[in-house]
C-alpha cells in the first residue's frame, strides 16, 4: 500500500488463462460502441480505431494478469476535477512497470483508458494523420481491446467500480492495466 498526503493506494492483481479472460469478459461490438461515442475517438493513438487486427494483437498469449489499484482520497466529497491529479502519479507508476514487463518477458501491455500521458493534452498528432511521437510507449487499454472492466474488477478482483455524483468524486477511483504473456510467473509487487 502508498500512502501520500492527498491519498492512499493499493494494487490487486489476478492471474487467469488468456483465452479465459477473453471468452468470459471481452464483449468487443460492446465496448466499440462506447468508444466509438468518446470524444477520444479517433483523436488519440490510445484509443480506436487502431491499424492493426485485434484477434491476431490478442491472440498467442498464454496468462492474462490484471492489475487494479484502488486510490482513496484523504478527503471525502472532492470535485471530481480532482480525479486526475490522484490519477496521474499511479498511471504513471502503472504504465512504467508494465513497460518494463514487456522488456523483461515480452507480451503485451494494456494502459489506463483515457488520454495518453506523453504528450501534452491536445497536441496528439493523430488528428493531423502524423505517426506518434512515442509509439514504443503508448499502449491501448483493456477496454480500447473490448474488455468490460466492470465485470473484470468486481468478479476477479472484488473492486465495484464507483462513478462520480453531483460532480464529486466517488469513495474511491479505480485505475485497470493489464500485461498479457507467456512467462511461467510474473509478480507484480507494490
Amino acid at each position: 500500500m502508498m500512502r501520500t498526503p492527498d491519498y492512499t493506494a493499493r494494487d490487486f492483481t489476478v492471474s487467469l488463462p488468456a483465452a479465459d479472460y477473453m471468452a468470459r469478459f471481452r464483449d468487443a461490438e460492446r465496448c466499440a460502441a462506447s468508444c466509438r461515442a468518446c470524444t477520444n475517438y479517433g483523436r488519440s493513438w490510445a484509443c480506436p480505431p487502431f491499424d492493426f487486427d485485434m484477434e491476431e494483437y490478442l491472440a498467442g498469449y498464454a496468462t492474462a494478469l490484471l492489475i487494479a489499484t484502488k486510490i482513496t482520497p484523504r478527503h471525502s466529497g472532492l470535485p471530481f476535477a480532482e480525479a486526475g491529479r490522484l490519477l496521474r502519479p499511479e498511471r504513471v507508476r502503472h504504465e512504467r512497470r508494465l513497460l518494463d514487463l514487456e522488456q523483461r518477458y515480452g507480451g503485451r501491455a494494456f494502459a489506463y483508458v483515457g488520454t495518453c500521458l506523453h504528450c501534452p493534452v491536445g497536441s496528439c498528432t493523430r488528428p493531423q494523420g502524423l505517426p506518434c511521437r512515442h509509439p514504443e510507449r503508448v499502449r491501448p487499454s483493456l477496454e480500447a481491446c473490448g474488455f468490460d472492466l466492470c465485470r473484470t474488477t468486481e468478479e476477479l478482483l472484488g473492486i465495484p467500480l464507483q462513478w462520480s455524483r453531483d460532480g464529486r468524486m466517488p469513495e474511491y477511483l479505480t485505475l485497470v492495466s493489464g500485461f498479457f504473456h507467456n512467462a511461467e510467473t510474473i509478480e507484480w509487487k507494490e
